[in-house]
């Protein structure tokens, strides 16, 4: 059967301190989903349990070769949930901190997609 997308929310998250692509990856898929409910989920497309709904989530980082990917999904509360992890994003200069155990000025950037869809 084929998917039908519900929604699509976008979201941006950054590691100021620690240059980890994770930590922004996550942090950019829970600024996606931090504002929505999804009513339609039971009221429109029917289903029993939101671990039915399909959850894909797109994340572009730099650095995607360093992202751990069942960190970035365990942000998500429920679904089928796929990663798909690309270059992009942006390192922006911060400031270094040694208590926070900073490598180097970079901050990391990411943005996200995060897509739910319905068996239809």
């Amino acid at each position: 059967m084929a998917r039908k997308r519900l929604i699509v929310e976008m979201g941006m998250g950054v590691d100021q301190h620690g240059q980890d692509p994770t930590v922004a990856a996550a942090r950019a898929v829970r600024n996606a989903i931090a504002h929505n409910a999804l009513p339609g989920v039971w009221e429109v497309a029917g289903l029993s349990h939101p671990n039915e709904m399909f959850v894909d989530v797109q994340v572009a980082v730099p650095h995607p070769e360093n992202v751990r990917e069942a960190e970035v999904l365990a942000v998500l509360p429920f679904g089928r949930k796929t990663l798909t992890v690309e270059s992009g994003g942006m390192v922006a200069q911060g400031r270094a901190i040694e208590e926070f155990n900073d490598r180097n000025d970079d901050m990391i950037v990411a943005v996200a997609a995060v897509t739910v869809s319905v068996e239809g």
